[in-house]
């Protein structure tokens, strides 16, 4: 991180300083709201949480050298210097902006319904063969991560990647107001955080935010196969991409590989080149042309595009391909919505074997909630998955639409019961995808199948 100092602490928050006035000046070398992580360089950030408050640490963090805190309370003696604010979110975001403003690079906004966390990684693959490219650690993108992500940029960066999520309307305004994105990518808008964006017109509203504080020679880059998206212009420069004709960057040749990826041909107004893909299913192909539209606009050769796409890496727990003697496990936990389920699903027909998937409940979806899971399900038996594995409340119209659908589904009362009926339900050879919304926590259920 590119340091700064106190005062200058003071200054991009608008708060109250306690401490000694020499202390204003003392440098502060990194940001962090985990106790355990305070050391001398320090700003330790205390957040009132849902299982603890970090102004109980204060002092203590202090001692450990941290140079100052961040309070919203007024301090004791023992726990300055300290800055106090009326939010130490709202102050995080706006030392963020501050700090954001010290550094004239590009930088990469991503959003979108599915995929920004692939597509946030296959970007900064591709912008790393070039450019020291500062990037969105895990996915730490709402109104907590994306400072904690902006305040990392140092002067060595040249490029930074920055994912963005949301919920609700407002908080692509606020994160955008800490981004300032020169290039904002959107892939997909789909069936997400309906709840609170009611429909697709709703989620292109709350996410559309983006780009009111780009001016017209930023650029946005759409993926020009989603319905929505290809009818929307923004305020900016804009290019697309898909698989479709038409677009900016289409990829053509589409082979896939199965579990070692998809090769694919990417064409543009300048030529074209041959890609590999070492992950598997098509919703990769789209993050590659992402990360080639994004190279060329900063002027990037297709070598170095195709080099970039060639080094990606899965992050996380996302489409994992795993394999044990027995099985061919596609572990895809870390978050579920109709439109990535239903990708997932489509993907899954690549690999070899017996087709089975382990759902769970997918949040957040709205008074259609049961519908779109029904219709998931519905899209599972049509693909030719056999075996529909199914818990939680919401994920027996899973089962119901499975069912409707001519297919074979067993919804289980929890997933306990789920995991016990795993060895009577799987069998040699099967090719299994386990997916759902984060807090089901279904890594339970990958644990489970690879000690099959």
């Amino acid at each position: 991180m590119k340091s700064f100092t106190i005062r200058q602490l003071v200054e991009a928050v608008g708060g109250n300083y306690f401490g000694d006035e020499a202390a204003l000046d003392r440098e502060i070398q990194f940001v962090t709201s985990d106790s355990r992580e305070a050391a001398p360089g320090a700003l330790f950030v205390a957040f009132v949480g849902a299982r603890t408050d970090g102004h109980r640490y204060m002092t203590r963090c202090l001692k450990d050298g941290a140079v100052c805190c961040l309070s919203e309370r007024e301090p004791a003696e023992d726990e300055r210097p300290c800055v106090q604010v009326p939010s130490t979110l709202r102050a995080m975001g706006a030392l963020a902006a501050w700090h954001r403003s010290r550094f004239h690079i590009p930088v990469i906004g991503i959003t979108g319904s599915v995929g920004k966390t692939t597509t946030k990684e296959m970007v900064a693959s591709v912008l790393s063969e070039r450019f020291n490219t500062h990037k969105t650690q895990k996915n730490f993108n709402n109104e907590l991560g994306v400072p904690q992500t902006l305040l990392r940029l140092d002067d060595a960066n040249e490029v930074s990647v920055v994912e963005m999520g949301i919920s609700d309307f407002g908080e692509m305004r606020r994160l955008t107001a800490m981004v300032h994105p020169t290039i904002a990518v959107m892939s997909v808008i789909g069936d997400s955080h309906l709840e609170f964006l009611h429909d697709h017109a709703g989620v292109l509203r709350a996410k559309g935010e983006i780009f009111e504080s780009m001016g017209p020679d930023d650029l946005a880059i759409l993926n020009g196969d989603d319905e929505t998206l290809r009818a929307y212009y923004p305020p900016t420069r804009r290019l697309t991409y898909g698989l479709q004709e038409g677009n900016d960057f289409v990829a053509a040749n589409v082979e896939n590989l199965g579990a070692q990826g998809v090769r694919c041909t990417i064409r543009h107004a300048g030529g074209e080149f041959d890609v590999h893909i070492p992950a598997y299913g098509v919703h990769m192909v789209y993050a590659a042309l992402a990360g080639a539209a994004v190279g060329h606009s900063l002027g990037m050769t297709d070598e170095e595009i195709a080099r970039g796409i060639a080094h990606y890496q899965t992050v996380g727990d996302r489409a994992r391909v795993l394999h044990t003697p027995k099985l061919t496990i596609v572990s895809d936990c870390y978050n579920a919505n109709p439109s990535s389920t239903a990708a997932a699903i489509e993907s899954l027909r690549l690999l070899d074997g017996r087709k089975v998937c382990v759902l769970g409940d997918m949040l957040e979806l709205g008074e259609n909630t049961a519908a779109l899971h029904r219709q998931v399900g519905e899209r599972a038996a049509q693909a030719g998955v056999e075996l529909v594995l199914c818990t939680g409340e919401l994920s027996r119209s899973i089962c119901e639409g499975a069912r409707s659908a001519g297919g074979t589904a067993l919804w289980f009362p929890d997933k306990d019961a789920l995991i016990s009926a795993l060895p009577e339900t799987i069998r040699m050879g099967d090719c299994i995808l386990v997916k759902a919304s984060h807090s089901m926590a279904f890594e339970d259920v990958t644990k489970a199948l690879l000690e099959l």
